[in-house]
């Protein structure tokens, strides 16, 4: 199963996909690696982005999953200390728009 998303948050909704801690698609599939992101200085880019990707067919989004990661591994591993759970993500840090495919 693939999730494709938007976040201004890269960091906090790794969190909260890891830990399950928001009801829906990714909690219910138990959908916790990050395998491809792509950073966006504008949602409005970002958004385009998301849709031409939902747009496409499975195969052709694991090809682009595995042009940069051929062995599906988590990239949040290397971009982040595994994220724990804290009473900060009320209140999230700013950061570039980021698209998403988690499996």
């Amino acid at each position: 199963m693939l999730y494709i998303g938007v976040t201004n948050n890269l960091e906090r909704r790794i969190l909260e996909h890891k830990n399950k801690l928001i009801p829906g698609f990714s909690q219910k599939y138990n959908l916790h690696r990050l395998v491809h992101f792509e950073s966006f200085a504008d949602i409005r880019g970002a958004i385009v982005r998301e849709k031409q990707l939902k747009g496409w067919l499975r195969v052709r989004k694991v090809e682009l999953i595995e042009s940069k990661n051929p062995n599906w591994g988590d990239l949040a591993e290397d971009l982040f200390k595994t994220p724990k759970v804290t009473n900060e993500m009320s209140n999230p840090t700013k950061a570039p728009t980021t698209k998403r495919l988690s499996s």
